[in-house]
């Protein structure tokens, strides 16, 4: 991960201090819940409580030897508990701490997230509203197809991230599960009700049955839940990259004072941050594939995903709190051009207008065929030849047979295109309209 892309409470959390104190964390639970029993004497865990501390810069020394982390982590913890370190660890495998731990750590970031997802929310309402009425041409194909509101743009996002935020309340809540179960997930050290006594203490759930690691569907699950979100927020930002476009100019980013676009080209001001969005959201649904992948271990455990998850997990969380954060920005001080909208709307010289004109027509008892000729003919001399459509259906006999000059015009009203969009910001904003959110 680079690290000037990682926000700081996102990188406090998958700091390895942090990681250490989780294990540790878990570690002291287990202890607790043994001296709750009698396992263990409860003197011993005032004593563990009291002395088990831990440096980074020794465990990573010890590990230099031993070649496994969890042992250079007692190891350094045995270091400084003294004699009642021998109850540490007791009746685990490296897994129920590592696993467990993991869960708090994925637990946290999507904390993190939500917040996150929770500051994008507001902006994107309040500039769906601010262009509610603002009208834009639509494309399909990248070409000009009808009229629609700027603003249906944002509450379709806006809609679109309530749907990420519920998908990552489902991923956290897939997370949040620990196992404190031993090395095949059997219980032969330990029993059920330590599990489940420790995970409540650690604000987990216990998982139903693992074997010697939790089971990585849940992983898989976070982290295609973030390349999802990534994915809507490199839509947003590939929209902002066209909106910005010279021959378009509909949007673009805000141009601070002192920024440059270019080394040989004074005159540029591209769309950095949203081709930023949009390279890095590529990288996080890269990892979400290691996810995946991850899920199917040789029998009980392998450690073939350990390695990639150190990579991925921290990585995916970091990358999208950062471009949660930027996208954010971007939408909130993106300048708006709502003059260049409409003349861009008007560039076909009236084409956009023709499904209107031939429903129309088919009003006027026009058969659907013989509209779409007489529609399509007249729009075809346009693209060919210039000259404003509507003059030319005016002039067009079959046309203006059906439909006067008075109608003809309402065909050509922007209003009637924009007539629903009340009701579409009904149902996105609305929270009594619950049936719409799925």
């Amino acid at each position: 991960m680079i690290e000037r892309y990682t926000l700081p409470e996102m990188a406090a959390i998958w700091s390895l201090e942090n990681k250490f104190q989780k294990w540790l964390d878990v570690e002291i639970a287990v202890c607790e819940v043994h001296a709750e029993d009698g396992t263990i004497p409860a003197d011993a865990v005032a004593e563990i409580k009291s002395n088990a501390t831990f440096t980074v810069e020794r465990i990573n020394e010890i590990e230099k030897t031993t070649d496994h982390d969890v042992i250079a982590f007692t190891t350094n913890l045995a270091e400084n508990i003294g004699p009642a370190s021998r109850f540490v660890h007791y009746g685990l495998t490296s897994s129920d701490v590592v696993d467990t731990a993991n869960a708090i750590l994925l637990k946290e970031s999507c904390d993190v997230l939500l917040a996150k997802i929770d500051e994008m929310l507001p902006v994107l309402k309040r500039r769906a509203y601010e262009f509610k009425d603002t009208p834009q041409i639509g494309r399909t194909h990248g070409i000009h197809a009808e009229p629609t509101s700027f603003g249906l743009t944002w509450a379709l996002w806006y809609s679109e991230m309530q749907r990420n935020r519920e998908r990552l309340e489902r991923a956290k809540f897939a997370v949040s599960v620990g196992k404190i179960s031993g090395a095949v997930g059997a219980f032969a050290h330990l029993a059920p009700d330590v599990e489940e006594r420790v995970c409540a203490r650690l604000g987990l759930r216990p998982a139903a049955v693992s074997t010697q690691v939790i089971q990585r569907d849940r992983y898989a699950e976070y982290l295609c839940t973030l390349a999802i979100i990534a994915s809507t927020l490199e839509k947003i930002a590939l929209q902002v990259r066209h909106w910005q476009r010279t021959e378009v100019r509909e949007a673009q980013e805000a141009f601070k004072k002192g920024q440059k676009g270019s080394s040989a080209m004074p005159h540029k001001r591209n769309p950095i941050l949203s081709e930023r969005i949009c390279g890095m959201a590529r990288t996080v649904r890269a990892n979400s594939i290691v996810g995946l992948e991850n899920v199917a271990l040789w029998h009980e455990r392998d450690i073939s995903h350990s390695s990639a998850e150190r990579i991925v997990l921290p990585d995916s969380s970091a990358t999208l709190d950062y471009l949660l954060a930027k996208t954010t920005s971007l939408l909130d001080t993106l300048v708006v051009y709502p003059e260049n909208m409409l003349k861009n709307l008007e560039i076909t010289r009236g084409l956009v207008f023709s499904g209107q004109l031939m429903l129309a027509l088919t009003q006027k008892g026009v058969s659907r065929e013989d509209a779409y000729l007489f529609t399509q003919r007249n729009a075809m001399k346009v693209w060919d030849e210039g000259g404003e459509y509507k003059d030319l259906i005016t002039k067009d006999a079959d046309i203006s047979s059906h439909l006067s000059p008075e109608e003809i015009a309402c065909v050509f009203d922007l209003k009637h295109y924009l007539r629903n969009v009340d009701k579409v910001y009904s149902r996105v904003f609305d929270k009594e309209i619950e049936s719409y959110r799925g």
